[in-house]
């Protein structure tokens, strides 16, 4: 029996590969959370703390969000990765963020057109905005602290 058109076992796979990415997101924003939080203690002015921890805030509500759509969709809590390493400098850690945050943006529309769930597709669409928001100030810390 050839298992492949078997539309049941397509579902599946499909549904696999979708809380697959659900689960690299939930560890992408667990990497950002930890990161971000470093990358706090290393700015150079309080308005610039202020702002990356209130990005931080975010995160923390995109890893929440995430992990409950995961548990709805698998009945498990999702298990995390080791964090990714966060660089030891200010800038170098602007410029992860930076890059990182524009990645993501791309990873969350991809995820949103992929879903037919609308509220998976408002809260990975939500997530995107917040996202590209986060990469503009990561650019703007990053021009202002070049020298």
């Amino acid at each position: 029996m050839d298992t492949n058109n078997d539309p049941s076992t397509r579902l599946y796979s499909q549904v696999d590969k979708f809380v697959q990415k659900i689960e690299k997101a939930i560890n992408g924003q667990y990497s950002a959370i930890q990161c971000y939080a470093k990358l706090a203690n290393m700015a150079p002015t309080k308005k610039e703390k202020a702002k990356i921890l209130e990005i931080r805030s975010d995160e923390v509500r995109h890893y929440q969000r995430f992990a409950q759509l995961y548990i709805h969709l698998t009945g498990k809590q999702p298990s995390l990765k080791k964090p990714e390493e966060c660089p030891n400098t200010y800038v170098e850690g602007l410029k992860y963020a930076l890059e990182d945050e524009q990645n993501t943006v791309d990873f969350y529309l991809d995820i949103m057109e992929k879903s037919m769930d609308p509220y998976i597709k408002e809260v990975f669409r939500r997530a995107a905005a917040d996202e590209q928001n986060h990469a503009v100030w990561f650019l703007y810390f990053l021009v202002t602290n070049k020298g």
